[in-house]
């Protein structure tokens, strides 16, 4: 009884603890709690004046403070809509039509679809939501909380790698009113967030709160990459993405997916990440992508390992199994280096790199973080002895030309139409003297010895890079000779194209049409 009148009288963190130290140093024995109330409210009351002209005193505790002194009580359902008066002047929900290329049937894409997403008013008059929202669009409207009218918007840049696009609106109309909200920081464990947007189940604005579970590198499902995301257990459903996620009077992430299949499980993308997109566009104009070292690593926490590696007790790090031949990486590491330390910051043998307090995360977060054609110093052990290399950090090259193909990494083209080509170069030229509707690009199988385990069509490289190329009858008429190769397992009907064997998928997104191993 006694915690629940201390909980009534005092909120804040420090009358807590003073209440605390009263009961402490007093016996309250048989005292009522009427004694014991008036007790710790006059205890109060000169403290918290102590408390609010403090310098240890935040900006919230001082208001807090300030409300009691002046008798402005909050009531709890004050303090829940909060996120709201803070997001009615950003918050919009987003109309997309969009028509999705259609894998089947490559001369055409399926027929139109509505679907719905939330976004938010960032500084420079833009709208941030989600590149999936926005996917595929063909007209995309948007309308701000109260008001009727639907605005059109433009899409200044997609970023599918990390789930985030940018918006435009040209109407005055739409701007009036409205305020960009401020991006934050990552929070903590444990930290209160709201997620704020326009989920299904009804047409106006939705509040959902939860606290922050776990900050970690996760898979992006719209772009199949691993980068850092911030779990959370408020209720994120489908028109929710691209709503913020708000702590305090901050931006602490954007919504973007759930766990399927599990209970309050929802991600949003953090401040890191958002920044990174953000400050990419502003640079040059469009996506520029997240870097990647090239490198596929193994952990070393077998100690027989590290003792064949001749790693000393002291030292901590991670096995180069493989490099990308594109990579710069592959200039100057070889395979069984030993990855010490990252840009001065020592990486375990778990892979993972000191993060905050007691966390960690994969150092593959640092290596994401870096700006396309930044340099980073990576010490590395070399048949027992330590070297460090500059490298150079590339982005992976996304567009609209090999949407679908996210999942293709590290791959090299080896023969196109049946000729090796000798460098990229050659490969160009390969391309441009195509004089036949399709373009087969062989790409080793990584289940299989042979060159031409995994075939690839470039079906029309169209639309902005060889316009010469576009596809426009029913089939290719060297469909045939390469199905009579046994490079793919299509036959080619009437009406389209069915699957006959076990091999791969077909798809073509105005440019590309492949077959591989499921």
């Amino acid at each position: 009884m006694l915690v629940a009148l201390r909980r009534r009288l005092c909120s804040s963190v420090s009358s807590i603890e003073l209440i605390k130290v009263y009961t402490a140093s007093r016996s309250i024995g048989s005292s009522s709690c009427t004694e014991v109330a008036a007790n710790v409210a006059q205890d109060c009351s000169s403290s918290e004046s102590k408390i609010e002209n403090g310098p240890f005193a935040s900006p919230t505790v001082r208001n807090i403070l300030r409300r009691r002194r002046l008798g402005i009580r909050r009531s709890r359902s004050t303090r829940d809509t909060d996120a709201i008066e803070l997001a009615l002047d950003s918050v919009v929900k987003i109309f997309t039509v969009a028509s999705s290329p259609n894998y089947f049937l490559p001369w055409q894409n399926k027929s139109q679809r509505e679907t719905m997403g939330s976004g938010f008013v960032i500084a420079g008059n833009k709208i941030l939501t989600n590149a999936h929202v926005v996917a595929d669009h063909t007209f995309v409207l948007v309308r701000k909380h109260g008001s009727p009218t639907k605005h059109k918007a433009q899409v200044e840049a997609v970023g599918h790698e990390c789930d985030l696009a940018i918006l435009s609106v040209e109407s005055d109309m739409f701007w009036e009113g409205m305020n960009p909200l401020e991006l934050g920081d990552i929070p903590l464990l444990q930290e209160a967030v709201a997620v704020v947007g326009y989920p299904q189940g009804g047409d106006n604005i939705s509040v959902t709160k939860g606290v922050v579970s776990r900050v970690e590198p996760t898979q992006y499902v719209h772009g199949a990459t691993q980068l850092m995301a911030i779990q959370i257990d408020a209720a994120i459903n489908p028109g929710n993405s691209g709503g913020p996620a708000i702590m305090g009077s901050k931006v602490a992430g954007v919504a973007f997916q759930n766990l399927s299949g599990a209970e309050n499980i929802g991600y949003i993308i953090p401040v890191p990440v958002i920044k990174h997109f953000i400050a990419g566009v502003e640079e040059r104009g469009r996506f520029v992508g997240f870097c990647s070292l090239g490198l596929s690593c193994q952990p070393t926490e077998n100690v027989q390992l590290r003792n064949h590696f001749r790693m000393n007790p002291e030292m901590t790090g991670v096995l180069v199994s493989k490099i990308n031949p594109l990579s710069d990486a592959h200039k100057v590491l070889k395979k069984y280096d030993i990855v010490l330390v990252f840009d001065g910051v020592p990486v375990a043998n778990d892979g993972t790199v000191h993060f905050r307090n007691r966390e960690r995360i994969a150092f593959d977060h640092l290596v994401s973080m870096k700006k396309p054609n930044e340099t980073a110093v990576v010490r590395v052990l070399r048949d027992g002895k330590e070297y460090e290399f500059i490298i150079t950090l590339q982005p992976v090259l996304m567009d609209d030309i090999n949407a679908g193909y996210e999942r293709l990494a590290e791959v090299q083209v080896k023969k196109v139409n049946g000729k090796e080509v000798e460098n990229l170069k050659h490969l160009c030229q390969l391309v441009e003297s195509c004089t036949e509707e399709s373009t087969c690009m062989a790409i080793p199988d990584r289940t299989k010895t042979n060159d031409m385990g995994f075939a690839s069509f470039l079906n029309a490289v169209a639309e902005g890079a060889f316009p010469s190329h576009a596809c426009s009858h029913l089939h290719s008429t060297d469909w045939e000779e390469i199905e009579k190769k046994g490079e793919y397992k299509f036959k080619v009907i009437d009406k389209g194209a069915r699957r006959l064997g076990k091999t791969g998928w077909f798809m073509s997104v105005r440019a590309f049409a492949g077959l591989g191993n499921f």
